[in-house]
């Protein structure tokens, strides 16, 4: 995401780079890129000339150290501004309540239906909730059957009534049934239109004077840009919601939504949906994504996402499995799958600073792995537990069995060794104080 917005900054900074100071006249170099580079993104106007003008005075105001070069004062400078133009802080999302209501608005096509049912999912396994989804879109039959769907795949309550044509009493009805059967949330779906439209506004201004959530969203497609911030403005001067949520932004490589919105409407954003998977929602982090907009990373993001697959036991075991040379193709398997569960490859390799411009070009995708599993699928039970066991034969058997090469099986066959001696390194604290002694001694 942010790659094109991403580029140009760094674009931009390379205009103080071997500059021993910061003057007026290289800022003003370096910031007319800067805006540039926002405007590309399609910024608002005036939020990009706000923040270049931000930039400036702290930058001509500020004495630069001996030890740190203009170029990374303005990259800081410019880091700090850019998480005060997203928010400052997380915004968390409001489930206060007996039960607590959220009501999802937006144009059709935002993603509204599938956002309602991340976020069911999220609540369900984040928060521990017990959460019932409302379907108040009657103009759809489609959204209805949608939303029922995914409430079968989550495993959860799904409340619709076909024959009631009436949002405000379909919403009321199921409130009702909520405290009647013990929900903590209750997640109301409504309707969206191709277009801002008078009817549309004041159905889900009723909606909402009817049932008073403690939380209101809008779901808007980031890959719209500007026309999703003249969106957010149109429905927050009509029904003051509390916060913005921003699906696509996997495909968003401008960023000009994420970076307008709160300027505008003055509402945070909360969420990001990263993705068509039901676990691809991201509370939405201002610094983390500052970061990722500079080329930083998102190391945090990173770790977050390995700690959710993260399964102490199951790495007891195989610690124990290294330690006794004894790591075979099933947990090379295993770590793999874990890897696949925490999400898009690229957008991992994306999280670690300085690897999101080496993979720019990289066609990296889910299907990166499926190639290495057909070949390790395409091994006998013995084969997996003793790699030793695979001679020239066996490989043979294995590349026809898995639609691969010979070649392909071996250059799987010396990525595994070369795991299986790092991790047996990484396992023994003796060998990773040898191997930091030698890095050491190589840097001098």
């Amino acid at each position: 995401m942010f790659e094109s917005l991403t580029e140009k900054f760094e674009r931009a900074f390379k205009v103080l780079k071997g500059q021993g100071q910061i003057t007026e006249i290289n800022v003003a170099e370096t910031l007319k890129e800067v805006r540039r580079a926002l405007l590309d993104a399609d910024v608002n106007f005036k939020t990009a000339k706000d923040f270049t003008n931000t930039v400036k005075e702290k930058a001509l105001g500020r004495d630069v150290l001996k030890s740190v070069s203009p170029g990374q004062l303005m990259v800081k400078i410019c880091h700090e501004e850019l998480v005060e133009l997203m928010g400052g802080n997380e915004s968390e999302i409001n489930i206060k309540g007996n039960p607590g209501i959220i009501l999802m608005s937006g144009l059709q096509g935002s993603g509204k239906t599938t956002f309602s049912g991340k976020l069911a999912s999220y609540l369900k396994s984040k928060k521990s909730k017990q959460v019932l989804l409302v379907a108040c879109d009657v103009y759809r039959p489609a959204a209805i059957d949608q939303l029922h769907v995914l409430g079968e795949q989550l495993n959860i309550e799904v409340y619709s009534n076909k024959e009631e044509k009436d949002p405000v009493k379909i919403a009321q009805a199921a409130i009702q049934h909520a405290k009647s059967k013990g929900f903590n949330v209750v997640i109301v779906d409504t309707a969206g239109r191709l277009a801002i439209d008078e009817q549309m506004m004041d159905e889900i201004y009723r909606v909402k004077a009817a049932i008073q959530p403690t939380e209101t969203l809008f779901v808007v497609d980031s890959m719209t840009g500007q026309d999703a911030v003249n969106t957010a403005k149109a429905f927050n001067d009509r029904i003051n919601f509390d916060g913005v949520v921003l699906t696509k932004l996997d495909g968003d490589t401008r960023g000009g939504a994420a970076l307008s919105i709160k300027a505008i409407v003055d509402k945070p954003i909360k969420f990001v949906g990263t993705g068509e998977k039901m676990d691809a929602l991201d509370v939405f982090y201002p610094q983390r994504m500052a970061d990722r907009i500079l080329g930083m990373g998102d190391v945090v993001s990173l770790v977050e996402r390995a700690q959710e697959q993260f399964n102490e036991e199951e790495a007891r075991k195989l610690q124990k499995r290294i330690q006794k040379d004894q790591f075979d193709f099933n947990d090379f398997l295993g770590q793999l799958q874990q890897i696949k569960k925490m999400g898009n490859v690229k957008d991992l390799m994306g999280m670690i600073p300085g690897m999101g411009k080496a993979m720019k070009d990289v066609d990296v995708n889910d299907d990166s792995f499926k190639h290495i599993e057909a070949i390790i699928l395409s091994m006998t039970p013995q084969e997996r537990s003793n790699p030793g066991l695979i001679n020239g034969q066996r490989k043979n058997r294995i590349a026809n069995g898995s639609g691969t090469s010979i070649q392909e099986v071996n250059k799987l066959m010396k990525q595994f060794e070369d795991t299986k001696k790092m991790m047996k390194m990484m396992s023994n604290p003796k060998n990773m104080m040898g191997l930091m002694k030698q890095m050491k001694g190589g840097m001098r």
